[in-house]
């Protein structure tokens, strides 16, 4: 039987022989403490022995710590020295680095009672106080204790320089370890992860190359760098490189590894790398599986990930929950999402954020605000930049400015850092809810302005049909050195389409190396705005990609303007094959042939819909007040002021009416009485949101309405008038643009 075996007998057994072992001198219970730890018998033995001492002495105390310590159990070696401080022993000397250790930040408290009894002189203790002051501060103290080292060793150099980096101090790290007379493994391998910390990787590949020796750990730290870096390509390629060399890889390698995968989103190398792990006997650890899951997570196999967090059970720690959670919201499960983070056990800020960040990804804004509002109700979690990022986004997409505000408002309140994703979500929710000048403001605060900032604030322009501010900070963005991507492209080319500047735009687009499906999309919505259409057909026919169902699109809806039925037929019969489920596009073609007055061919569609069982998407306008978003559907008659809102709408009518007004029917079915045809185009969603708008807002004030399909004819021609009527801004965002009505002038011109 092996002397561990025959230990782990023994500690079974100890209930049986404390006995004996209460009438064993202190010098007894020390040797067998020493021999439990070096044949790593269980635990119980250990404690059962030094518990079983007749009297315990300092001697019996230090022994137990050691063994504590070689075992990571920080918790019990602060119990037992409580335990001595009750029973009124002093630690020995060489029992004062173990405690500063496991004290982790508290571990410097212990320097004013070593000054004291005389033992601060100590080399092992000052080692370990300078690590304590290295890592947790200040790190002035770290470096005055190395000052003070008549003789340094190698420990002592990589204390304070791995204190260095701890604070971020990279030049005096630098000048240390170049000054350092003999460096080890150690040196090297802290110089290439505070390189890593600093996302330097070129400077830390240097340091791991010019290395006379590497040990496991140091190629960990370069991988790690790295992995945790976004570099998957250089990971891969040096993992690689480490297993032709007699380097075996560890747990935190494949950890590594693993992540880098991840960020590939490859499920052929995923699966490439499952088999050469299947090799090895490492699977079975819990860390190596939380990174398996998130492979699998990323690449989509949310059956295999599921099953390993199912395994892992008792072992599954936040990473574990937080992965999954993200990976059914990547995928839009958010019902299965919502349920582990409802049973997870200790919720994290990272919890959080994955499931409000889900919502807002997924189109449920209001669900993301409403989850904040219970986090911050909770008090147990302090919200973040990626909280708050999300959460002010969300704010925008639902046009809810007061949200937004108040959104901002606790963000700086609590102190919670601007980052720039913070700012770009600024950007954003103030493009989005129609206050291009608010979003200028803040572009114009950020001290670093990477391509998102541009982005949002040119396609904010680009909503607002505002091509001349666009095209400025297009060219503002390059003069900054900021590359533009496909989507500044986009931004842009739409701020040239919404604003009719056809001779600007194609100068945009002939700048584009290699321009996608997406851009081409924007020249021709570009060409149907100006009429020409038969140039926008002949692209779409030469281009060298095939067209997608927004291409036909912008043509179906350039047909309807121009009245150009012929070319709205071929855009619609394209539609049909591209997206037969999408009842919008027979809606569109449908309401082309109203207009033309060709009824006949308005019921073949209408037929057509009903035989394909599609309906008409029902539309919605909203409107905010008081941090609330209030929702209405044509012919709404269930809100609290339905009755107010309908004797405001009389109202309007009567004023209109007055002004020249006549209801725009002519999409309107052609078996409705005319009274019916327009009380239906009387009572639609933008307009009851208006009339509330007008009944709760202070007069002056700007209306803002928000609506999921594009503004019909007739709302369109009736908010202009209402704008001037009652001398208000009304700005209304549907579902391709801006239209700010002011005085009976709306900035699209009319052409949307």
């Amino acid at each position: 039987m092996s002397h561990s075996s025959y230990l782990s007998t023994i500690a079974l057994q100890l209930t049986n022989i404390n006995r004996f072992h209460a009438h064993l001198p202190s010098f007894c219970v020390t040797r067998l403490v020493a021999f439990r730890t070096h044949f790593h018998a269980p635990p119980p033995y250990s404690r059962a022995i030094s518990h079983s001492a007749h009297q315990r002495d300092a001697v019996v105390f230090t022994e137990t710590l050691r063994d504590c310590s070689r075992r990571g159990a920080n918790h019990e070696i602060l119990a037992l020295f409580e335990e001595m401080q009750s029973s009124g022993l002093k630690p020995d000397p060489c029992a004062y680095p173990i405690l500063i250790k496991a004290a982790a930040k508290n571990g410097v408290l212990f320097h004013a009672e070593l000054i004291k009894t005389g033992h601060d002189r100590g080399k092992y203790i000052r080692n370990a106080l300078t690590y304590a002051y290295g890592k947790y501060g200040p790190i002035g103290a770290a470096r005055q204790l190395f000052d003070e080292m008549t003789e340094r060793s190698s420990a002592d150099w990589n204390a304070v320089i791995s204190g260095y980096w701890n604070w971020g101090a990279e030049s005096e790290a630098k000048r240390l370890f170049d000054l350092m007379p003999d460096k080890n493994i150690i040196t090297w391998t802290t110089m290439v992860t505070g390189y890593s910390k600093l996302k330097d990787l070129e400077s830390a590949r240097s340091y791991f190359d010019r290395m006379p020796n590497k040990s496991i750990v140091s190629w960990n730290a370069m991988l790690s760098g790295y992995a945790q870096n976004g570099f998957s390509d250089e990971a891969l390629i040096l993992f690689n490189e480490m297993t032709s060399t007699e380097v075996v890889p560890n747990e935190t390698t494949w950890v590594a590894v693993i992540s880098s995968c991840s960020s590939r989103n490859d499920p052929r190398l995923a699966e490439s790398l499952v088999k050469m792990l299947e090799e090895t006997r490492i699977r079975s650890n819990p860390f190596v599986k939380t990174a398996l899951l998130d492979l699998y997570a990323m690449c989509g196999r949310l059956e295999m990930a599921r099953e390993i967090f199912d395994e892992l059970g008792v072992y599954r720690n936040a990473v574990t929950w937080n992965s999954m959670i993200s990976a059914y919201t990547r995928n839009g499960d958010l019902i299965a999402a919502r349920e582990l983070f409802d049973r997870m056990p200790q919720k994290n800020v990272v919890s959080w954020n994955s499931m409000i960040v889900g919502y807002a990804q997924n189109g449920q804004s209001e669900l993301a605000i409403n989850l904040f509002k219970e986090m911050i109700n909770e008090q147990l979690i302090t919200p973040d930049d990626v909280t708050m990022a999300s959460v002010i986004s969300a704010c925008g997409h639902l046009g809810a400015l007061e949200l937004g505000q108040w959104a901002l408002d606790f963000t700086t309140s609590n102190r919670i850092n601007l980052s720039v994703s913070v700012y770009n979500s600024l950007i954003f929710m103030y493009s989005r809810c129609g206050c291009m000048n608010e979003a200028k403001k803040i572009f114009s605060k950020m001290e670093t302005r990477d391509v998102v900032a541009h982005n949002a604030l040119i396609t904010g322009f680009a909503a607002h049909g505002n091509a001349i501010e666009a095209l400025k900070f297009f060219e503002r963005m390059k003069d900054e050195n900021v590359q533009p991507d496909r989507i500044t492209y986009i931004g842009v080319l739409t701020a040239c389409s919404h604003s009719g500047m056809l001779d600007e735009g194609k100068k945009v687009f002939l700048s584009i190396e290699a321009p996608d499906i997406d851009h081409y999309a924007c020249m021709v919505d570009l060409l149907g705005r100006v009429g020409k259409l038969d140039e926008a057909k002949r692209i779409i026919e030469e281009m060298p990609v095939y067209p997608h169902a927004a291409i036909y699109g912008s043509l179906l809806s350039a047909s309807r303007i121009h009245k150009r039925i012929e070319i709205g037929e071929f855009a619609a019969k394209k539609l049909f094959e591209l997206e037969p489920e999408n009842p919008g596009n027979y809606v569109l073609l449908s309401n082309i042939y109203a207009s033309a007055g060709k009824w006949r061919e308005v019921d073949r569609i209408r037929g057509l819909m009903k035989t394909r069982g599609l309906t008409k998407t029902s539309g919605w306008s909203s409107v905010e007040h008081d941090r609330k978003v209030h929702r209405f559907t044509v012919g709404e008659r269930s809100h609290d002021l339905s009755d107010a809102i309908y004797e405001k709408l009389a109202e309007m009518k009567t004023k209109m009416k007055g002004a020249g007004y006549i209801a725009d029917k002519s999409s309107v079915l052609r078996d409705v009485e005319e009274e019916d045809k327009e009380e239906m185009v009387g009572t639609h969603s933008e307009k009851l949101a208006v009339a509330f708008g007008l009944l709760v807002s202070e007069p002056g004030t700007v209306i803002r309405v928000m609506k999921n399909l594009r503004i019909c004819r007739d709302c369109h021609t009736a908010i202009k008038m209402i704008s001037k009527l009652e001398g208000r801004e009304i700005i209304v965002r549907d579902n391709n643009r801006f239209h700010r009505f002011t005085d009976n002038v709306c900035s699209c011109n009319d052409y949307w």
